[in-house]
């Protein structure tokens, strides 16, 4: 009853978040110098026809009467109509989402499957070679700009190996799954089409592991922190004493107790993944939510920009409440008062 409470009462206070990102959002973007009209009508529009589709957009009413009738609309389900696109915002949202959110999980099970056991062995081999080489390799991670280790890597693998593809989310010449999800890799893998699959999963590789690498780096150095605190634990020389292996005594009993922070720098940055991923689609033509953003930005499309703020937030507030219910899952000494 307890959790349903907490829930209840997170969902709530996620409406003024929201309310206050909508505000920010909306009057930042709308101070911007430019004209969307004009850049909507071309660059050979007469003044009239400017005019005219400025009224239509509602761009010569006061601001704050623009932002009433943006959150009317917000709130009946409509979020605008792209003036980049010339079709509604929410079509342009469901074919550009799926990519990024399927790029971004598999950038974060990278991050998981390597950053935290990276981080266990670093703190388990404390001041040793293999903790020197974590500790440095990690370093490198979070200090690398994403574009230049893309470039690197398409340089190495695309051009000169010729190994991997270098864009796109497919091989040319296949045609897209079934749309069931937007997700290439799933909609594949439920259709049951495994060429498709395959070619889904190697498009994947190079951008997942441009964005993957600060996210190890990060998640290397928090677990290392944390596991060496929890190392001193009592019960983890008691563990060893009873004839506990390392590997039982590190992820059975330390890692547990040491996820905590883990979990809350998961959450973090994976909603960081989800709206930086700006550069990394943008090397490898990734057709995601970030170069949708970085188009709707160029060309002043304020209604485009407002749903893709709302989405990371509402995505990175509900990705965080999900982190929070599962502290009580690792602990049960936890409640939610």
């Amino acid at each position: 009853m307890d959790a349903l409470r907490y829930i209840i009462k997170r969902l709530l206070l996620m409406f003024p978040i929201l309310f206050g990102i909508t505000v920010l959002t909306f009057f930042i973007s709308n101070t911007i110098p430019g004209d969307p009209a004009r850049l909507a009508a071309g660059p050979h529009a007469d003044a009239k026809v400017i005019e005219e589709l400025r009224e239509t957009m509602g761009l010569n009413k006061p601001l704050y009467v623009q932002y009433g009738t943006y959150m009317n609309n917000l709130v009946h389900g409509d979020f605008g109509f792209s003036n980049f696109s010339h079709q509604p915002v929410i079509e342009d949202i469901k074919a550009y989402f799926p990519a990024t959110l399927e790029l971004t999980l598999f950038s974060m099970f990278i991050t998981i499957l390597i950053g935290i056991p990276f981080g266990v062995i670093s703190a388990n081999k404390k001041d040793k070679i293999a903790d020197q080489f974590t500790r440095v390799m990690s370093l490198m991670g979070v200090a690398m700009p994403a574009f230049w280790l893309g470039i690197l890597l398409l340089l190495f693998f695309y051009l000169q190996l010729g190994i991997l593809p270098g864009s796109g989310r497919l091989d040319t010449g296949l045609s897209p799954p079934v749309t069931i999800t937007g997700m290439y890799t799933l909609d594949a893998l439920l259709s049951g089409n495994w060429t498709v699959f395959q070619s889904a999963i190697i498009h994947l590789i190079l951008p997942a592991i441009t964005q993957a690498a600060v996210t190890i780096g990060m998640i290397t150095r928090m677990t290392r922190s944390s596991m060496l605190e929890v190392l001193k634990s009592d019960y983890v020389r008691t563990a060893y004493a009873k004839g506990g292996t390392d590997t039982r005594v590190l992820y059975g009993h330390a890692l547990r107790n040491g996820m905590m922070p883990i979990l809350t720098l998961l959450g973090m940055t994976f909603g960081h993944s989800l709206g930086g991923s700006v550069l990394v689609e943008s090397v490898f033509s990734w057709p995601g939510l970030g170069k949708y953003a970085v188009n709707a930005i160029t060309y002043l499309d304020f209604p485009a920009v407002m749903a893709v703020t709302m989405l990371i937030a509402i995505l990175f507030i509900t990705v965080n409440l999900i982190i929070d219910i599962l502290y009580q899952v690792i602990d049960p000494r936890l409640n939610y008062d």
